[in-house]
C-alpha cells in the first residue's frame, strides 16, 4: 500500500529549487526573445503592445506568418499570477509561425493588485481582441498559471463571448495547475489570496468543460510531483464530463525546459498544439 501525504505544499510547487541549473532562467529566454521580435518587426510581421483594455498591462503582441494565417495561437504566460509578461516568451511563437499561424502573446495585470478571477476576465478580453484581428480556428495554450488560464477559457463558465469560443479548435495545458485548492496552503497566497469561493469557481478541474472542448495536458518527466498530478487531474475528469482529452509526460524535461518545444515547427508539443 502507498499513502501520500504532503506536509510542505511551498516545497510541492517550487520549481527553480529543485531544477539544477535553474539560475539560468529567466534570463535564458530573455534573448531568444527579444531577437524574435525584432526579426519579426523588421519584417512588418509583428504588431506590438495592442491594447485590449484599460490597465496598463492590457497589451498583446501579434505575430503573423509570411502568407495570410491559417487561423489564430494565443499564447498564455505563466509566473504562478503573480510574475513575467509577454515579453519573456515571444520565440516560443516561432513553431505556430513557421506552420502558417499567427500568434498572439498577452500580457495580464498581476497579483496582488488582482485576483485570479480578474486574471480570467482579462485573458478572455485579451483573447477576444486577438481573435477580431485574425480569421479562423483558435488554438490557446499557455505553461503553469498560463496552463491554468487556457484550460479555464474552455470551461462552461468561459469569460469568452460565444462567438469566440466557438472557434476554439484545440487547447494544450503545458504543467497546468487546474485546481487552486492546494494553492491556498502556499506562502504565495500572501500574494494571491485565494480563497475557497474562488477556487471553486476558476478552478478548471473543478467546472464542467463547454461543449465539444479538446484539450491535451503536457507535462515533464522531471517536473515536481504535484504539475505531474495536477496534469493527469484535469484530463482524468474532463474525459468523464465530455471532453475529449490526452495526456502526454515529455521525457527529459522539467517545468522551464517543457515549453521549448513550442519554438520548433516540428516538434510534437508545436504539431499537437496547431492540429
Amino acid at each position: 500500500m502507498l499513502e501520500h501525504h504532503i506536509a510542505d505544499w511551498d516545497s510541492a510547487y517550487s520549481n527553480g529549487a529543485n531544477i539544477a541549473g535553474s539560475d539560468r532562467w529567466p534570463a535564458a529566454w530573455v534573448e531568444p526573445a527579444k531577437a524574435f521580435r525584432d526579426t519579426l518587426s523588421a519584417s512588418g510581421r509583428a504588431q506590438l503592445d495592442v491594447t485590449y483594455g484599460d490597465r496598463p498591462r492590457n497589451r498583446l503582441d501579434l505575430f503573423l506568418p509570411s502568407a495570410s494565417p491559417k487561423g489564430l495561437v494565443v499564447f498564455i504566460h505563466g509566473g504562478y499570477w503573480k510574475a513575467f509578461d509577454k515579453s519573456f516568451w515571444s520565440h516560443l511563437a516561432a513553431g505556430a509561425v513557421e506552420n502558417g499561424f499567427a500568434v498572439a502573446m498577452p500580457s495580464y495585470t498581476l497579483c496582488p493588485e488582482i485576483r485570479i478571477a480578474g486574471i480570467v476576465r482579462e485573458v478572455g478580453a485579451a483573447i477576444g481582441k486577438a481573435a477580431s484581428m485574425v480569421e479562423g480556428p483558435m488554438m490557446l495554450t499557455g505553461h503553469s498559471a498560463g496552463g491554468h488560464l487556457a484550460s479555464r477559457m474552455v470551461t462552461a463558465t468561459t469569460p469568452l463571448a460565444s462567438d469566440v469560443a466557438k472557434r476554439i479548435r484545440n487547447v494544450v495545458s503545458i504543467s497546468g495547475v487546474h485546481d487552486l485548492r492546494p494553492m491556498m496552503a502556499t506562502e504565495m497566497n500572501t500574494a494571491l489570496a485565494i480563497d475557497e469561493t474562488e477556487a471553486l469557481t476558476e478552478s478548471p478541474a473543478l467546472l464542467r468543460p463547454m461543449s465539444n472542448a479538446r484539450i491535451t495536458c503536457w507535462a515533464g518527466g522531471g517536473e515536481r510531483a504535484e504539475f505531474l498530478r495536477q496534469n493527469a487531474l484535469l484530463a482524468n475528469i474532463w474525459t468523464g464530463l465530455g471532453a475529449t482529452t490526452s495526456t502526454v509526460v515529455e521525457p527529459d524535461r522539467h517545468h522551464f525546459s517543457i515549453i521549448d518545444g513550442l519554438a520548433d515547427p516540428v516538434h510534437p508539443l508545436t504539431r499537437t498544439l496547431i492540429s
